[in-house]
């Protein structure tokens, strides 16, 4: 018997918003990495106040892609160029559907001539290897998928360790590890440096809006690098971020992790829908929030409104280049912070304490209780944007979330953001019984600055009940 597919399962399904918001799936786990290594409001301080060790090694994809045709095929799916892209460097990388609709993004690394991986999420690195499969490229390539959620004891191996070394004390850090000033790299390029002795790959990368490398080499060598970047981090208040603070720099960054992908729709993705398993991330993934549509195609998201929009170049051919030919002359929505006002907040809190209606949990410091979130946001009763990553940061004492809003309103406009799902809830299984909440939400810059205390600290006063 045939394995299923994606295709087979939507139609079955019926319709795929029913099927992603009932996913039983669960909560979006970060893998292996401890949930804490002291806790997660001193971690959250580090990567503001001294430094932090971020593992990324086990919760992505590693697709490597090596041939005479590696950057011709990367070139026709990137909606970005590759006119400029030599050894040594990295970018970011975001295809589109054929409707001008993101898939999902990652950062691809240019390693040696002809040789690249591309690190990221399942979305992308399926897209990747579904072309890599059908599109006639002379190339080969290796996928190491991310870590298993629930490794059931047995080893986790992967191609590559993957640390970041971030915040104002970094430089100290690394330079003292490589026994020297370290080589000037220049933000999104690549060079080496010394760790214990052995040679390591470094890329200049700031997740945390801070100095710092993201480094990587051999597996093996995992422990022996990471105890070496302790032991030299000591003195200068490093710490080592677990797996729940680790998302919540995205919080103060404004990267936006998860969006839907958009497969589920469009003719010309049908190959690749029947291609994709029913098991795969887009057959087994959940929706969430108090945003409802019936149309999966509602939940799609544009490079422009991601925030991706400078990065579209349209110097060569691409897939879903007509499309966003097109959009570009249109409106679009614009990426933004929600700073939530903590006295709605700590109405969900209090409805535990107290007997009557619940409202849905906000889980801190990371608040989403599915694969891809989406709660509306509201002025005048009227949807005019959605929260899609929200948590709390400790730095900036703030539940904030990050999400796309309409283009004429502008920074400071106090909104409602509905926070939990309608009717109860869903069938997930990360969903209690519970009642809607209203959330005064101040809209706010990407990445977030300190808005909504000081430059509207009377509007927020005023506000107060």
């Amino acid at each position: 018997m045939s394995q299923q597919s994606l295709e087979d399962l939507l139609k079955a399904s019926g319709n795929p918003v029913n099927m992603l918001r009932n996913s039983q799936i669960g909560a979006y786990v970060y893998p292996v990495v401890p949930s804490e290594y002291s806790n997660w409001r001193d971690e959250q301080r580090a990567w503001r106040e001294t430094a932090v060790l971020f593992d990324q090694t086990h919760h992505m994809a590693n697709v490597y892609v090596e041939g005479p045709d590696a950057l011709k095929m990367l070139s026709h799916l990137g909606t970005n160029s590759f006119a400029k892209f030599p050894v040594n460097r990295a970018k970011q990388f975001a295809p589109c559907s054929y409707d001008g609709y993101v898939i999902g993004d990652g950062i691809l690394f240019h390693l040696e001539e002809n040789s690249l991986v591309f690190v990221g999420r399942a979305p992308t690195a399926s897209w990747i290897e579904f072309h890599a499969a059908t599109g006639g490229y002379n190339l080969k390539i290796k996928r190491d998928d991310r870590s298993p959620s629930n490794p059931r004891g047995q080893a986790v191996i992967r191609t590559v360790y993957r640390y970041q070394v971030q915040g104002p004390n970094a430089t100290q850090i690394l330079e003292k590890l490589n026994g020297g000033p370290l080589p000037e790299i220049k933000f999104f390029n690549m060079d080496a440096i010394k760790i214990n002795g052995r040679r390591v790959r470094a890329l200049r990368h700031g997740m945390a809006g801070a100095p710092g490398l993201e480094v990587w080499g051999p597996y093996e060598e995992r422990e022996e690098i990471r105890a070496a970047i302790v032991e030299a981090g000591r003195d200068y208040g490093l710490r080592e971020v677990g797996a729940r603070a680790y998302a919540s720099n995205t919080l103060e960054s404004g990267w936006i992790p998860s969006p839907l992908p958009a497969v589920y729709t469009g003719e010309k993705m049908k190959a690749y829908r029947q291609w994709l398993p029913a098991t795969s991330y887009e057959g087994t993934g959940s929706l969430a929030g108090s945003f409802v549509s019936n149309n999966i195609e509602d939940y799609y998201m544009t490079p422009y409104e991601l925030g991706y929009g400078p990065f579209v170049k349209f110097d060569h051919d691409f897939i879903g280049r007509e499309a966003l030919e097109r959009m570009s002359t249109q409106p679009q929505r614009k990426k933004v912070t929600f700073a939530w006002d903590g006295e709605d907040v700590l109405k969900a809190y209090k409805s535990l304490l107290a007997p009557g209606e619940v409202y849905k949990f906000i889980d801190l410091p990371i608040s989403n209780y599915a694969s891809a979130s989406y709660d509306k946001v509201m002025k005048g009763g009227k949807t005019v944007g959605l929260s899609m990553f929200a948590g709390y940061s400790y730095n900036e004492r703030s539940v904030l979330s990050l999400g796309v809003l309409d283009a004429d309103i502008p920074v400071g406009t106090e909104l409602t953001l509905v926070w939990g799902e309608e009717g109860g809830g869903t069938k997930k299984p990360t969903v209690e019984r519970h009642k809607q909440l209203e959330v005064r939400a101040v809209v706010s810059p990407v990445p977030y600055s300190k808005v909504a205390r000081e430059t509207y600290a009377e509007g927020w006063r005023t506000h107060q009940k």
